[in-house]
This record gives C-alpha cells, structure tokens and sequence, in this order.
C-alpha cells in the first residue's frame, strides 16, 4: 500500500492513493479553513468505515438489512507524547435481534485490518531527504 500527501497552503494537505484524494484541514480555531477532518479525525474515520466494513459483511452473510447501521467510533487525546488512546468502537444494526448476532458481529468487527494494526503496535520508520523511498 502506498499513499502520498501534499502540502496545499495554510494547514491543508491532500492525501491520494490510486487516484483518490482526500483533504485534511484544522478547525478555524486551530488556524484552519475547516474545509476537511483533522488527521486524528481521519484516523477514527479509518477505523471506523473499516469497523463498519466488516459489519456489513456480517449482516450481509445472515441476510440481516444493513439499514440504519451506525458505528461510532471515540478516543481520548493524551499528551507527552501526543496521542489518541482508548479507543471505543460501537456498532448498532436495528436488524439483529439475537444474542447470537451480537457475539458474532463482535467476532466479526475484531477481524478489522485498522484494529488489529493498533492492537498490534507496527513498526514506524521515519526517512528525511529530497527524494524519499521507502522499502
């Protein structure tokens, strides 16, 4: 997976990956023109619609409507250094109504590519130069 981000003036960058692009801003507070998420936004934004991925598939697999699916994605901001923790995700589907729906769309939402990177620390390598390559 590859994905590169480019500066747009003020506190604004574009992020694209196979020709799909998205903006980062910071509210006009923070000396932004709010005209995208923030990037801790985005990042309950990535695990969320990943979350909900995953849900749909459940539901989809039992034949379950996915209407009024609703995942709500929380974290708390620490400092020193800075960072999200305590993550909480909640998923709510009007269409189960078994316990056993439950258990097994908790069992399916874990399975989520963006959880288990958090669960499971990655290694972050940082690179500095005028032509950066990573591999």
């Amino acid at each position: 997976m590859e994905l590169n981000v480019t500066y747009q003036g003020g506190v604004q960058f574009a992020a694209e990956a196979r020709g799909h692009v998205v903006v980062t801003d910071q509210p006009a507070d923070n000396g932004g023109a709010n005209a995208g998420m923030t990037p801790p936004e985005l990042m309950l934004a990535s695990l969320g619609t990943c979350a909900a991925h995953y849900a749909v598939e459940f539901l989809k697999a039992r034949s379950l409507s996915a209407e009024g699916l609703l995942v709500r994605v929380t974290a708390e901001k620490k400092l020193q250094p800075a960072r999200l923790t305590d993550f909480r995700i909640g998923v709510e589907a009007p269409s189960m109504k078994e316990p056993r729906h439950f258990e097994g769309m908790l069992r399916s939402v874990k399975r989520c590519l963006v959880h288990n990177t958090l669960l499971h620390s990655p290694d972050v390598e940082v690179a500095v130069g005028e032509a950066v390559t990573m591999g």
